[in-house]
C-alpha cells in the first residue's frame, strides 16, 4: 500500500509540474512577464538546456543520463522500503517527481521550461519541479542531519548514566 501511495503521488506531482510548464509556455511562450507574490516573483518563460543555475548547459546526455540515475535509484529506495521513516519518504517522493518532470522536458524539448523568477534577489529563473527537487533535498539533509545529532545526544547521555551508575556503586 505505502508504494502504491507512494507511486499516486509521484503521478500527481509530475501533473502538477506538467500542467504549470503548459500553462507557463502559453502564456508567456511568446514573450512578456506578469508579476505575482506582491511583485515578489514574476512568470518569465526560459529555455534551460543546463541543470541548476544552467550548470552543464548543452549536456542534454549527460544531464538526462545523471537524472534517469538518481530517479531509479530513488525509486529502489521506495519501492523496496528501504526507507520506512515517513519524512525520508515525502522527501524521495518530492525528488523523483521534480526529476521526472524535468526529464520529460529534457528528452521531448532538449531543454527544461523555466518561468519563475525571484525579484527580490539575483536568482536563477527555475520551475515547479525545481521547488519539488530542492524542497526534498533540503528537507532530507535537515532529516538527516537532525537524526546524527539525536543520536549523537542519545550516545552521550548514555555514558553519563553509566559513568553514574558506575560513581555511585563506588
Amino acid at each position: 500500500m505505502f508504494q502504491l501511495i507512494s507511486i499516486l503521488v509521484i503521478a500527481l506531482l509530475v501533473f502538477l509540474d506538467r500542467i504549470s510548464k503548459i500553462a507557463a509556455v502559453a502564456a508567456f511562450g511568446a514573450g512578456g512577464t506578469k508579476e505575482f507574490l506582491f511583485g515578489l516573483f514574476q512568470f518569465r518563460y526560459t529555455e534551460n538546456t543546463g541543470a541548476a543555475f544552467s550548470s552543464f548547459a548543452d549536456n542534454k546526455s549527460i544531464l538526462i543520463v545523471f537524472t534517469a540515475l538518481v530517479i531509479i535509484l530513488c525509486l529502489f529506495l521506495l519501492l523496496t522500503k528501504k526507507v520506512k521513516a515517513k519524512i525520508p519518504v515525502v522527501c524521495l517522493v518530492m525528488i523523483v517527481s521534480g526529476g521526472i518532470g524535468n526529464l520529460i522536458d529534457r528528452i521531448a524539448k532538449g531543454y527544461v521550461v523555466d518561468f519563475i523568477e525571484p525579484l527580490f534577489m539575483n536568482f536563477a529563473v527555475f520551475n515547479v519541479a525545481d521547488i519539488f527537487i530542492t524542497c526534498g533535498a533540503i528537507l532530507l539533509m535537515c532529516y538527516e542531519v537532525a537524526t546524527l545529532i539525536r543520536e549523537k545526544q542519545a550516545g552521550r547521555s548514555g555514558e553519563k548514566e553509566d559513568g553514574k551508575a558506575e560513581d555511585n556503586d563506588r
